[in-house]
């Protein structure tokens, strides 16, 4: 084998690792709305999956809810925006600093991570039309409408993981909370149901 191609071997090798480390996994959730055991439930299906972040599009309600992402393995990095039900800025702020590997954005977050990422809870429908209307993002997380989404517009995938509070479902239907998990080596976006046995095990 001559130099040149064991050195264009090497090379590829060594993006092909790059390209590996950069493969990642995320998992979106909104709207706990004070849901401690739904919320543990979501916590530790994030944990099971091994998502790399986690996704807060808000509603916590009582701030001491977001304690509860202790919980996500130490490896795992955690972001929240703050939504209309908030009113405890400090106490947001204080639950955020005391977990390790987390960052509060306030009322909307923009990140540049394997993709261009946007977090914002929704309250001003506007606002979520302009960001979807922008072009700026691969994937736009919301929340608030309490409305499933996961949707295709334009280059910009739109998430919105639903309630995770059982009370926002009638039990006279077969609904019931999810997350999302995108995947990007699958580039797949798919809806987990926390009551589902087998991601509860």
């Amino acid at each position: 084998m001559l130099p040149d191609q064991v050195s264009l071997m090497k090379i590829t090798r060594f993006f092909m690792m790059i390209k590996k480390l950069l493969i990642v996994k995320i998992g979106a959730i909104s709207d706990t709305h004070d849901d401690v055991e739904n919320t543990e439930r979501a916590i530790n299906i994030f944990n099971l999956m091994k998502v790399d972040h986690v996704f807060h599009a808000d509603d916590y309600v009582y701030p001491g809810m977001i304690n509860l992402f202790k919980k996500l393995d130490k490896e795992i990095k955690f972001y929240g925006v703050r939504g209309n039900n908030d009113g405890e800025l400090m106490g947001i702020t204080k639950q955020f600093d005391e977990i390790k590997n987390a960052q509060f954005l306030n009322e909307f977050g923009k990140l540049n991570l394997f993709k261009k990422i946007g977090v914002y809870h929704g309250t001003n429908s506007d606002l979520s039309g302009s960001l979807l209307e922008s072009q700026l993002f691969d994937i736009l997380i919301l929340g608030h409408t309490h409305i499933k989404r996961i949707e295709k517009m334009g280059k910009t995938l739109v998430l919105n993981p639903g309630p995770l509070n059982r009370d926002f479902f009638s039990k006279k239907t077969n609904d019931g909370p999810c997350i999302i998990i995108y995947d990007e080596k699958r580039n797949t976006a798919e809806f987990v149901d926390i009551n589902s046995t087998k991601n509860t095990m």
